[in-house]
């Protein structure tokens, strides 16, 4: 930032459930800590202070803005260092805000796992926001942070040991436990909606490098797992992962935007271990429908609006004790440039979706106005942004592990 600004950072959706998160970790991690100015943004003002009197106190304060209004968007970025972004679907709600974050300088960080959309924004601001010295972050929640910031911990072990990147990396979901998140199937149904739409839409969806720099979206990698077969080293039945089609884009685009740092021929996959044997490989069948039921459901159809009905919407999420019970344990399977396997392992310790992921993007936002970060600007991923700083910001307050084993 080239002037001081009077917030640090502002938590966009604060009356959101997500954004109810954020603002409560911010508030009991760091209080009304002179260090650090943040504000709580949000539509309604009402509803705003009902937020602050059961998560904070009245020193926090509030900013009314609105989506639609682009004068009120422009008056909240020129305010802030970082405007931390909960409110979605981002292809909604989200354009006019990242243009405003550009156009004023704002540092940006959000929860999106929307690879359309995200293209969008990569066309549209990632001239501009290089140029002058902002970073807009996507995916700095469960996705896609375990995953990107994974395989940079895992390719740092990876070159200290042996000198070289690691070849190959395939994370594989050990076990995890939450449900999905409302805003996350909201995004979900956005996206599929505008695809039966436009069909070229697709044409990003399914590449497996669609989120990359123009000129640069080939590699070795094919799309994303679609069945469900026997992985013998692992010896385990693996299935496809819901979160694999955003994941793995990230991760592809902070090797591309590190200038191949991993290497151009550096393969990535993302899958779900449901064990061996017969129960695995019917727990893995089970999985794999589920699904594709979701994802396959027609707009408008009857078994859509079954699936709206049912699974949670935007702003419903588990309660403390839910969020608290959940964890979710990632293995990075890992060929060395030798040949030789080692083991990578991320943990955390709440639900991915909502307990873990508002820790996520509140440290992500601290790091991006506080810290010393890589002289780098653009649409950017979050290891790309923020490297080493958010490595350790994770490991410290976020309450995930990184390690790393030769196998």
């Amino acid at each position: 930032m080239t002037t001081e600004r009077e917030f640090d950072i502002i938590v966009w959706g604060a009356t959101g459930f997500t954004g109810r998160l954020v603002a409560e970790y911010l508030f009991a991690t760091y209080g009304n800590d002179p260090n650090l100015k943040w504000a709580m943004a949000g539509r309604n003002l009402a509803k705003l202070e009902t937020v602050r009197a059961e998560v904070a106190d009245e020193s926090i304060p509030l900013i009314v803005a609105n989506s639609n209004d682009p004068a009120s968007l422009d008056a909240l970025t020129k305010r802030t260092q970082v405007v931390c972004a909960t409110v979605g679907p981002y292809g909604k709600y989200g354009s006019p805000l990242v243009a405003a974050c550009v156009a004023n300088q704002a540092h940006y960080c959000d929860l999106a796992g929307e690879v359309t959309w995200m293209r969008d924004m990569i066309d549209q601001h990632h001239a501009a926001a290089q140029a002058n010295g902002t970073k807009i972050v996507h995916t700095c929640g469960f996705d896609s942070i375990p995953s990107d910031m994974g395989v940079y911990f895992v390719q740092q072990q990876a070159v200290a040991q042996t000198g070289q990147p690691a070849a190959q990396i395939r994370m594989r979901v050990k076990a995890m436990k939450g449900g999905m998140s409302g805003g996350t199937y909201a995004s979900m149904n956005d996206t599929m909606e505008k695809a039966a739409k436009d069909r070229s839409l697709y044409s990003v969806l399914l590449d497996p490098y669609g989120l990359n720099p123009t000129g640069e979206r080939e590699g070795p990698d094919e799309r994303d797992l679609q069945s469900v077969i026997y992985e013998a080293d692992t010896k385990s039945w693996i299935s496809p992962f819901i979160m694999a089609g955003i994941n793995t884009k990230v991760v592809r685009r902070s090797n591309a935007l590190a200038n191949y740092a991993y290497g151009k021929d550096f393969r990535y996959d993302e899958s779900i271990l449901n064990g061996p044997g017969l129960r695995g490989r019917l727990k893995g069948i089970s999985a794999a429908i589920a699904l594709g039921v979701v994802m396959l459901a027609k707009p408008g159809s009857l078994l859509k609006r079954f699936l709206n009905w049912l699974l949670p919407k935007p702003g419903e999420g588990p309660n403390a004790a839910q969020r608290e019970a959940g964890f979710y344990n990632l293995r990075f399977y890992t060929t060395l440039a030798d040949g030789s396997k080692a083991l990578g392992k991320v943990t955390g310790d709440r639900d991915p979706g909502y307990g873990s992921t508002a820790k996520m993007i509140a440290e992500s936002a601290i790091c991006l106005a506080k810290d010393d970060l890589p002289d780098v600007s653009g649409v950017l991923t979050p290891s790309v942004a923020m490297g080493d700083a958010l490595l350790d910001r994770l490991r410290q307050n976020a309450g995930l592990t990184f390690s790393y084993a030769v196998a």
